[in-house]
């Protein structure tokens, strides 16, 4: 058995695609007919029971979701395609840390600002929780571009990292004046590997 990775056009599993092409290991695409911005439909939640994507099946059947523990996992399970630095380094450190910090507050803000009716049951909410999740996403933005160390997030090499924040930082509406992330998602979209997936999901964007 291979990987399979189910997915939708513009969603999370984007960047887990990716990384399994980058690893060169073969997979199977599950993409779910269903609208960015609508929900899954409630079949899905036998696969997950969240009702989200991505979700990644393992080749002995286990199942993984959240996008940066499997982007951690595929790292260590190939590290000679060199998706991360190498564990144990410095380098490896910061790659966790901003592969988390962009799971826990870029993420989830563009969850809050997608989706408010999840985060509140009081109608009249909605608007002040959106609003509140874009305010959140910009300054979690700005910390990762202060903290880029060029020309990729950290360094001369790409990892992983690069191209989940470079997603995120598109879905954000790249509202801020953020030169080293539109430097990182610039490299990202012309990744010879990356650049045809990207245009998959995003190239009408």
């Amino acid at each position: 058995m291979t990987y399979r990775l189910y997915n939708r056009r513009c969603s999370g599993g984007f960047v887990v695609e990716a990384t399994l092409t980058l690893a060169e290991t073969a997979f199977e695409l599950v993409e779910l007919e269903s609208e960015l911005g609508t929900e899954l439909p409630d079949s899905f939640r036998k696969i997950n029971p969240w009702g989200q994507v991505p979700v990644l099946i393992l080749p002995d059947g286990t199942t993984m979701t959240e996008t940066a523990g499997i982007l951690i996992y595929l790292a260590a399970q190939f590290p000679n395609q060199k998706l991360a630095p190498a564990p144990g380094t410095s380098a490896y450190a910061s790659f966790l840390r901003w592969t988390v910090f962009a799971s826990v507050n870029v993420y989830e803000a563009v969850a809050r600002s997608s989706y408010p009716h999840r985060f509140t049951t009081d109608l009249v909410g909605r608007d002040a929780i959106g609003a509140a999740a874009t305010q959140r996403m910009r300054e979690a933005l700005g910390i990762i571009e202060a903290h880029v160390e060029g020309p990729y997030l950290l360094g001369p090499d790409m990892s992983v990292a690069d191209i989940y924040i470079a997603m995120l930082y598109l879905w954000s509406g790249r509202q801020v004046p953020t030169p080293n992330l539109d430097a990182i998602i610039d490299q990202v979209q012309q990744h010879p590997v990356v650049s045809p997936i990207w245009e998959r999901h995003y190239g009408d964007w």
